[in-house]
């Protein structure tokens, strides 16, 4: 069974066909065909979401695990996702639900109403649009946000930031965060191994930080031999740090043999030390390792004294030296993001949920 809705972003062509202008790809799809992501499809010359009201599966995790550091530390935030994607990524780390092909994954049924229900039950501070990516699932995530925000929940996005710049204007006004993947950064990188441009990712990731409130934070997957050479690790930085900004966290995060990629070697955790280093030397003020053991890595320092702001094992909290207000207990610098007064207790659980 399909939960059809119609879309806003599409056009007639001139040969009974449509075409999608909700991502660059601008699919043209003649009747009852789909688009790349599969879940947009042309019904009755419109285009059509056949996603709506469902899932692949609702949970709760730690805000660390999407990676946010600095977005409500500690706290807890329902995860949920749909099937399919814009992105054609032969590293996915999620491949099993983003390169989905089949609707009868989508066991979990649940309208924007009822998600919102279920994470102010389980006192959750935000949702996460996540396993897949929240572009393709546009019309559903907006509703599903507009009913949290009715209830004091935050919205969290988890993107490649691959979308059309009218429909990201409109998606980030109901977004409060975002963590965007920033795959690599060479548009080589992009075009042979996701089958998408550099450049779009690139405005998006200005255009949430120089247009929108929207706490931003970025992750890159490091492949060894494909994105993890000093070169451009260190061109990556400093755009970074000149065009999105110095405040903006960079988590670097460890590939492991998948999908398309299963005879490529895990990354060493070596390789996401060095990489950080690089980044700090280009000014970015913090910067952490993921998918590995290294609490240093991935505990928050004060940019300007050094001290222990926020300690992290993994995606337990160990450590708190903010104040109230979000400054340096020490020296009073602040440290950029959202903060409570005192941080979460939801700790590393990981708790499925039915809606």
């Amino acid at each position: 069974m399909e939960d059809t809705v119609p879309t806003h972003y599409w056009h007639a062509l001139d040969d009974d066909r449509v075409q999608c202008d909700l991502c660059p790809r601008a699919c043209a799809m003649g009747e009852g065909q789909r688009g790349l992501c599969f879940v947009r499809k042309n019904i009755g010359g419109e285009v059509m979401l056949t996603t709506w009201g469902r899932s692949s599966g609702f949970c709760i995790d730690p805000i660390e695990k999407k990676p946010l550091a600095h977005f409500y530390p500690g706290s807890a935030v329902l995860s949920f996702g749909t099937a399919g994607c814009n992105l054609t990524c032969h590293f996915c780390q999620n491949w099993d639900i983003s390169k989905s092909r089949q609707m009868d994954r989508l066991a979990d049924i649940a309208t924007p109403e009822a998600i919102a229900a279920a994470a102010a039950r389980h006192g959750c501070r935000s949702i996460a649009y996540t396993y897949n990516d929240p572009v393709i699932f546009h019309e559903y995530a907006i509703d599903t946000a507009q009913a949290c925000a009715e209830r004091g929940i935050l919205s969290v996005a988890v993107t490649a930031g691959y979308v059309s710049p009218a429909p990201r204007e409109e998606f980030y006004r109901h977004m409060h965060a975002a963590n965007v993947d920033l795959k690599g950064f060479s548009e080589e990188f992009y075009r042979r191994l996701c089958s998408a441009q550099l450049g779009v990712v690139k405005d998006t990731l200005r255009y949430i930080a120089r247009e929108t409130d929207v706490w931003l934070e970025i992750t890159t997957l490091l492949i060894p031999g494909e994105n993890d050479s000093d070169a451009e690790i260190d061109a990556m930085t400093q755009w970074i740090a000149e065009e999105v900004g110095i405040d903006v966290p960079l988590h670097f995060t460890a590939f492991h043999p998948d999908y398309r990629m299963t005879s490529t070697a895990a990354t060493p955790s070596a390789t996401l030390r060095h990489a950080r280093a690089i980044a700090r030397g280009n000014g970015l003020r913090y910067v952490y390792t993921g998918n590995v053991r290294d609490e240093d890595g991935q505990s928050t320092h004060c940019h300007s004294c050094g001290a222990m702001l926020i300690g992290r094992d993994q995606y337990a909290l160990t450590a708190w030296g903010l104040d109230a207000s979000g400054h340096c207990s020490s020296c009073g610098a602040v440290c950029a993001g959202r903060f409570d007064a005192q941080p979460g207790n939801w700790g590393a659980r990981r708790e499925p949920v039915h809606i």
